[in-house]
């Protein structure tokens, strides 16, 4: 890889934006939610690693990670070990999943019981907790032996597979503990479950029982079977999690144009629904849209579960809206509405905002387990002065009536794409995850890319964007104390992804913009997807696509003021084909944990000849999506 300069000029840096213009990318790009220009509150002293590609995963010199939750693994004591050969649906369903995503750490007060939740987050427990790790998506190409590529595991999957597919997918929650050998999970544990397409999950909100939502299974639209397209999620302070369902159009077969109602066409053709997806509607008649044309709508809602409770059923929540949730994330103050912000994770589309209708309480658990049933949801208008609007989603208001067909608020909350279109919401370059800095209290979108962009704007500022760029939401208020409940905002270019020298304009990337020399070679990255922030208020950025750049996905982290903020360095390195998902911290920040998702994926790989076998390396094993432990001997916090 060519070497270039490691910090471009001003010049550079107002050529890789584009369409701002030079007033604008400075207000932008070189001040925002600092509280001081001149503090650096990073304290990210690990010795970053370099850019590379091959079949491990790579860490800073003083670190350390355990191999802690891999597909196939039992979530139970008596059972067997992992033999790909001998699994099952029934077996499938009791172990952990395929292609893990997000990860919730939920902490354990020892003393404490189930239900207990305030007492167990009030704990703090960094050396034990819930493990709640999201299963996204299934590759039956890598997970089976038969199938010679990826498309002959699409159309042509046994109903033996299929069902071992539909329990490897939801979600896993695991007690983990911290042990003098390590991180390792608690096999007796009451809490340990699985949440696959089978378990049963109550509808609510203001769509729930609407006709749309029914079906013959379902004739009161109030119930239904499982999630899918788990992505990204969130955490409540009142113990529950949240998980997003994204690609949910995927899972479902069958010709949109064979549909009576045009509406319910134009909705699944939206999703991607077609003949040539996967065919578990052969097998599970409800993922035929031709036989069940509702079904797909009561897919593409966030859910809530309450990880403390094992008997609890989990339930959509349609207030949210229906997309391709990324996920959502909350601010929640004492006495003050929640917050909840999320993207829809597609070309052209939207960032969300939901204000309940009542008060966070603390401490108050039957009251805040209604906040996210009441509430408006929002769609982001990014203007080209950097100032920002939330366009309420609210049946009867604007063009959201009869007229264009919503009759309801449940269909302004089951089309919202169209509703936040026809409001003048702004088209995004993919947004992903969404989540705010608790320190700084400023909140952070990232767009990962859109190659189909023709037209650019401020908010989204290249053509053809192959490297993606992170946004910075400052709504009014102090540093530390905004209102986010507000309709208005400020926004701010945090950074943009690619090489800072790139020859191509449109891939050129920015960073660390206050000082020369701020990030080394291998401190640019391009397609960011998941964030997080660690307790001193750093953030870290998961990517999506550097293979396309020649190096591995990993994990980056920076500041976010002070002279090295926007400046990342490299700390984790994912093994080929991988990417990596979910980074979540311990509440004290010793511990990182992150998912690898879909190692050895790409080429002509396949379970019967893997590129590689991470992270095994056992000639019997496949390549296995995995949860790694990341934490320091010392004890110090990560990122140290």
């Amino acid at each position: 890889m060519k070497k270039t300069p490691i910090n471009p000029s001003r010049r550079t840096l107002f050529k890789a934006v584009g369409a701002l213009t030079a007033s604008t990318a400075t207000a932008s790009l070189f001040s925002a939610c600092s509280r001081d220009p001149q503090r650096q509150n990073s304290a990210l002293s690990f010795k970053e690693i370099p850019h590379g590609l091959d079949a491990h995963h790579h860490l800073p010199e003083d670190y350390q990670a355990e191999v802690l939750l891999r597909w196939g693994d039992p979530l139970h004591q008596g059972e067997e070990e992992f033999e790909p050969a001998r699994l099952d649906a029934e077996s499938q369903a009791r172990r952990f999943g395929y292609n893990n995503d997000f990860i919730a750490f939920m902490p354990l007060d020892t003393d404490a019981g189930p239900g207990e939740n305030i007492r167990h987050m009030a704990s703090g427990n960094s050396e034990r907790g819930l493990l709640c790790v999201n299963h996204e998506y299934t590759q039956p190409h890598l997970m089976f032996s038969g199938y010679n590529d990826e498309h002959s595991a699409t159309r042509g999957v046994s109903a033996k597979h299929v069902a071992i597919e539909q329990a490897a997918c939801g979600h896993a929650i695991t007690e983990i503990e911290k042990t003098a050998n390590g991180w390792q999970p608690v096999l007796d544990s009451p809490y340990n479950r699985r949440i696959t397409l089978s378990t049963a999950m109550n509808i609510v909100g203001p769509a729930a029982g609407d006709r749309r939502l029914q079906t013959a299974a379902d004739p009161a639209g109030k119930t239904v079977l499982g999630t899918v397209g788990n992505c990204a999620g969130g955490k409540t302070p009142w113990g529950t999690v949240l998980i997003a369902e994204e690609g949910f159009g995927g899972a479902f077969q069958g010709d949109p144009d064979n549909i009576a109602d045009p509406v319910e066409a134009l909705n699944h053709h939206t999703f991607g629904i077609s003949p040539e997806n996967r065919n578990w509607g052969d097998y599970d008649h409800r993922f035929d849209i031709e036989r069940e044309p509702h079904e797909p709508n009561r897919f593409g809602w966030m859910v809530e579960f309450d990880p403390y409770d094992p008997q609890s059923q989990p339930r959509k929540l349609t207030s949210l809206g229906r997309f391709e949730h990324e996920g959502f994330t909350l601010v929640c103050k004492p006495g003050q509405p929640v917050v909840a912000y999320g993207g829809d994770d597609d070309e052209h589309q939207f960032v969300y905002r939901y204000v309940s209708r009542d008060n966070y309480e603390p401490g108050n658990d039957g009251h805040n387990r209604s906040l996210l049933l009441e509430g408006t949801l929002f769609a982001g208008q990014f203007n080209e002065d950097g100032s920002g609007e939330w366009l309420p989603l609210v049946f009867g208001q604007g063009p959201l009536t009869p007229d264009n067909g919503f009759h309801n608020q449940a269909d302004v909350l089951i089309d919202a794409r169209r509703a936040a279109a026809l409001l003048g919401a702004t088209p995004m370059d993919r947004p992903e995850d969404v989540e705010t800095n608790p320190v700084n209290d400023c909140t952070y979108v990232m767009l990962t890319k859109n190659k189909r962009r023709i037209v650019a704007n401020a908010a989204n500022p290249r053509q053809k964007n192959a490297t993606g760029h992170v946004l910075e939401i400052v709504p009014p208020g102090q540093y530390g104390q905004r209102d986010h409940a507000s309709d208005t905002f400020q926004w701010t270019t945090f950074l943009l992804g690619g090489n800072p020298n790139a020859e191509e304009p449109n891939q050129r990337g920015a960073y660390g913009q206050q000082t020369p020399g701020a990030i080394s070679p291998h401190g640019w990255f391009a397609n960011p997807d998941n964030v997080a922030f660690d307790p001193r208020g750093n953030m870290w950025i998961a990517t999506d696509g550097c293979e396309d750049f020649g190096f591995h996905d990993g994990l980056w982290a920076m500041a976010t003021e002070g002279d090295l903020r926007a400046a990342p360095r490299h700390f984790f390195g994912c093994p080929e084909g991988a990417e990596v998902c979910g980074p979540e911290f311990t509440p004290d920040g010793s511990t990182l944990f992150v998912a690898v998702q879909h190692p050895a994926d790409g080429g002509r790989s396949t379970f019967d000849n893997p590129m590689h076998r991470w992270p095994d390396n056992d000639p019997k094993l496949p390549p296995r999506p995995s949860v790694l432990a990341i934490h320091r001997p010392d004890g110090k916090p990560v990122g140290s």
